[in-house]
């Protein structure tokens, strides 16, 4: 069976997607974006990756030449990301932005805040916004300013506000995957020149659906 994916935009360089849930981003071991659009669209590429257990928006280019200008976007961070995400518990502050030193650890395939620089540490922030909360869960929107290997996981965790359905970074809850969703992209166009963006909303289910 061919999954149905929804798309949000097309043109003749750029497609905006949204991934489902458990679906890889690029190809590997298993039902990928790349292949279920290749199906109906011809070959298209890569620009940016989601980890496999977190769904939402996503931009694919339908030529070498547009993904290496997208892939110059995202260099530069010229990329607007926007995330929700339901935390384990309440934020001291409704809104503020997160600062850390993060170190990946490629063999456990995990990153850990760290608190001096050294070789493979990278600066990264982020700023959160309080959407609401029902008793020890809170439902905020995240826009990165940089985009870090499970950046936006690692930083909640280590203040001590696991995203919900999080094993990795220390939820104990088993019932959803990670509660991060990718809620909206916005860049200018590589071609147009003009401010392109589109969003999607969560599916209608735990934890979205609480709040």
């Amino acid at each position: 069976m061919i999954m149905d994916i929804e798309i949000l935009y097309e043109d003749e360089y750029l497609i905006f997607a949204v991934k489902p849930i458990g679906v890889l981003s690029q190809k590997g071991n298993g039902e990928n974006m790349i292949d279920l659009l290749s199906q109906n669209r011809g070959e298209v590429y890569p620009v940016h990756r989601l980890d496999t257990a977190v769904g939402g928006v996503m931009v694919f280019a339908k030529t070498p030449q547009s993904a290496a200008k997208m892939s110059a976007l995202v260099s530069k961070n010229e990329i607007e990301k926007q995330y929700l995400a339901v935390l384990q518990g309440n934020p001291e502050q409704e809104n503020d932005t997160l600062v850390d030193l993060l170190f990946k650890d490629s063999r456990k395939n995990k990153s850990f805040v760290v608190k001096r620089e050294r070789k493979g540490v990278k600066k990264a922030s982020l700023e959160y916004n309080l959407i609401s909360s029902k008793d020890d869960l809170s439902l905020v929107k995240v826009k990165l300013h940089t985009g870090r290997t499970h950046q936006i996981r690692v930083q909640f965790a280590s203040r001590k506000l696991p995203l919900l359905g999080d094993g990795k970074y220390g939820s104990k809850c088993n019932k959803c995957s990670v509660a991060l969703w990718s809620n909206s992209l916005k860049f200018v166009h590589p071609y147009t020149k003009k401010e392109i963006g589109f969003t999607a909303s969560p599916p209608d289910r735990f934890p979205w659906n609480i709040f």
